[in-house]
């Protein structure tokens, strides 16, 4: 078996990894990398997740990338507008020319003796196995598993004569078209399914065991396209992006400090949009409080017109079996369907399902601390790009990205051969590596790192404070150590394993 070798190689064509290799490319320009793709086509989440209606829950100007303005008038995109524009990037930038695509990517073995990762990868149509070697390893797989989403075991199923499906395995002969349609969940798949399956079916029903916050937003911003008469496409969009990082910080922060407050204004903005006689205490008033499950967001509030308009009902209740014609729920009431989409959540997966090993030993991900979000205890070069929980995925992908960068151009000039963060505390408290109560969280929360109570070792979910501490803070502190190698000698000859203390960054 052959081996290729590159500077960096990152894992994953998504939004991720289309902004990593432009960031490696412009400012680490005289190192290699490539990018492995489990698909054959860029895009990740926007090209995998083929529902109808899918959309962005996060605006394009904090979701889009801060090196190419998003200039088209909606704000909220649909999916296939966002994969066009991941696209495009890629292209733009000659970042395409860098992808192997059908690399399915399998194990990760560091060796400190020779300062590099062996990465094993098989090919999705041969299923060929194919070996690469890396100074520094970027995963940008994000933390979905690909491969299916999560369906309860509903009993009865196997019972129902129409057609179940989850919004993840979505293909385009299924139909709904003049018929019955039950959607489970009240997330933000849910919210995005409904309103435009009811622009077809017959009739739409949501059926949710709990509801979930829902916030109706513009799905233009009237503001950028006004600017845009007279200003510079990159200029309103960088003003923009700072507008929404900037209300979307604040709101998340009323929403903890003031809970009631936040759980009035968001419950009072949807009886205004369903009018006085609807039950929104039962079918839009969540148990927990706003912001400790991500909001669902509604453009235009479509999903609340088309419950106005007669073509959707919201059934809260619980679930006894699947009968022939539909779902008897606990209530003993009986909802009868032609087509039963399960939009019951997402199955979490770190890293893609890799195995990583350093100098042989397997590394049990639960028991690493997360280094400023980025990076893991004990693991050396290697990095992680996961977005914020509270706001757009891409503002985090981007600090990291600066980051890594900074960081293998610091290696660089001082002849380090290796980072890796190593906590000095082995009794600091620590917590789960998400902070939410959502279902998705918890079912896999306990495979994942977690993180500490402070700083280097706390990810705040926080874009102010990450801009300071990860894009423009110092690369060097007593939790990461470099090991450098000795004067002379050449890249590829085993490093000195003496840890060298941190020196200021320059």
């Amino acid at each position: 078996m052959s081996t290729e070798h590159f500077d960096v190689l990152v894992v994953g064509a998504g939004i991720s990894g289309i902004a990593a290799g432009y960031h490696l490319q412009t400012a680490c320009p005289g190192r290699t990398y490539a990018i492995l793709e489990r698909r054959n086509t860029i895009g990740g989440t926007w090209d995998l997740f083929r529902y109808p209606g899918i959309r962005s829950d996060s605006d394009m100007y904090t979701l889009g990338y801060p090196f190419r303005p998003w200039t088209d008038p909606k704000a909220i995109a649909d999916g296939p507008a966002i994969l066009r524009y991941v696209n495009e990037t890629a292209r733009e930038f000659g970042i395409d020319r860098n992808i192997r695509f059908g690399h399915h990517v399998k194990r990760a073995a560091w060796s400190t003796a020779d300062a590099r990762w062996t990465v094993e990868a098989e090919r999705t149509d041969t299923k060929e196995r194919c070996r690469f070697t890396c100074n520094f390893l970027f995963m940008c797989s994000g933390y979905y598993n690909y491969d299916a989403g999560y369906t309860p075991d509903f009993a009865g199923t196997e019972h129902f004569r129409g057609r179940i499906v989850h919004p993840q395995q979505w293909t385009a002969d299924i139909e709904y078209a003049d018929k019955r349609v039950i959607v489970i969940g009240s997330g933000a798949t849910a919210v995005t399914l409904v309103p435009e399956l009811a622009t077809r079916a017959t009739h739409v029903t949501m059926l949710q065991r709990s509801p979930s916050y829902i916030l109706s937003l513009p799905s233009r911003d009237s503001l950028a396209n006004a600017l845009r008469r007279f200003l510079p496409n990159a200029l309103v969009y960088r003003l923009i992006r700072w507008k929404n990082v900037l209300i979307g910080a604040y709101f998340f922060w009323f929403c903890r400090r003031s809970p009631e407050r936040a759980k009035a204004f968001l419950l009072r903005q949807v009886r205004a949009a369903l009018g006085p006689d609807y039950d929104v205490e039962q079918h839009f008033t969540p148990r927990y409080n706003p912001w400790q499950q991500r909001l669902c967001l509604v453009p235009d509030s479509d999903l609340f017109k088309a419950i106005k308009a007669g073509q959707v009902s919201v059934v809260t209740d619980h679930i006894e079996t699947f009968t022939e014609q539909g779902i008897r729920l606990r209530s003993g009431r009986t909802l009868e369907a032609d087509l039963v989409v399960t939009a019951t959540g997402l199955n979490l997966q770190l890293l893609g399902g890799l195995e990583v090993t350093v100098d042989d030993e397997p590394v049990e991900f639960s028991k690493t601390l997360t280094y400023k979000g980025v990076m893991f205890s004990d693991v050396p070069n290697l990095a992680l790009t996961v977005g914020y929980t509270n706001a757009s995925w891409t503002l985090k992908c981007d600090l990291t990205c600066e980051y890594v960068c900074r960081l293998l151009n610091y290696m660089e000039t001082n002849g380090y051969a290796q980072c890796c963060p190593r906590p000095h505390d082995p009794d600091m408290e620590r917590g789960p590596f998400i902070d939410f109560t959502s279902g998705y969280v918890r079912r896999a929360i306990e495979a994942f790192p977690k993180q500490g109570i402070k700083l280097p070792w706390r990810a705040y979910q926080n874009y102010m404070l990450d801009v300071w501490t990860v894009a423009y803070g110092s690369l060097t502190d007593d939790a990461l150590a470099f090991t450098r190698r000795p004067a002379g000698r050449h890249p590829d000859a085993t490093p000195d394993e003496a840890t060298l203390p941190g020196q200021a960054a320059g």
